[in-house]
């Protein structure tokens, strides 16, 4: 038995050579086909993920303007998707917020430094001109000094809802943003 695992492991070499190349051609030169027949290009073992979610985002923006026959190409505007995704990640991963309960509702004061400023002021614009009225849910916006106030008001039923989410929960409510981004992708703006 100390024998046989004694030759199994020498000839392991071997194999795992064997393995990479097809009738004398390395991996190298072998087509794509001859790679999948390999297991190299299994989708089980291929990567999904872009590795960035506004890089993500973006790519997927990109795939369906690319299968839609009806986009305009002299319209299309990634960039401005893109600073939008900056806004986003500006408000959710750098702004400060502080809320208090209203009666009927919750206000945020959303404040920042630099570039985040503009973004807060442009995000809670955006969404409580969008979203004002949805679901029996008012929205106020107003600049502040580095920043924004969002009041949300909304139905008795809903009174927990906004303490719960807090601002950015608040912010995530309907699924606007997927449309949203088409929209600004095909240059056109949806506020």
């Amino acid at each position: 038995m100390f024998r046989f695992l004694c030759c199994l492991l020498a000839l392991l070499p071997t194999l795992a050579y064997a393995q990479t190349h097809n009738h004398g051609a390395t991996t190298q030169s072998m087509s794509p086909t001859d790679h999948m027949k390999l297991g190299h290009a299994n989708p089980a073992f291929t990567p999904k993920q872009p590795g960035q979610d506004a890089f993500a985002a973006i790519q997927e923006i990109v795939e369906v303007l690319e299968a839609d026959p009806q986009t305009d190409w002299t319209k299309v505007d990634i960039e401005a998707l893109r600073q939008h995704l900056i806004d986003m990640s500006n408000v959710t991963l750098l702004a400060v917020v502080g809320s208090e309960p209203l009666s009927d509702g919750m206000r945020f004061t959303v404040t920042g430094s630099g570039p985040v400023v503009a973004s807060i002021r442009r995000m809670i614009t955006a969404h409580a001109a969008t979203m004002n009225g949805v679901g029996g849910w008012r929205f106020e916006a107003a600049d502040v000094d580095r920043g924004a106030v969002l009041e949300v008001h909304v139905p008795p039923a809903d009174m927990a809802k906004p303490k719960a989410l807090g601002f950015i929960g608040v912010m995530t409510r309907g699924m606007h943003h997927q449309e949203h981004h088409l929209m600004i992708a095909r240059g056109q703006h949806p506020h």
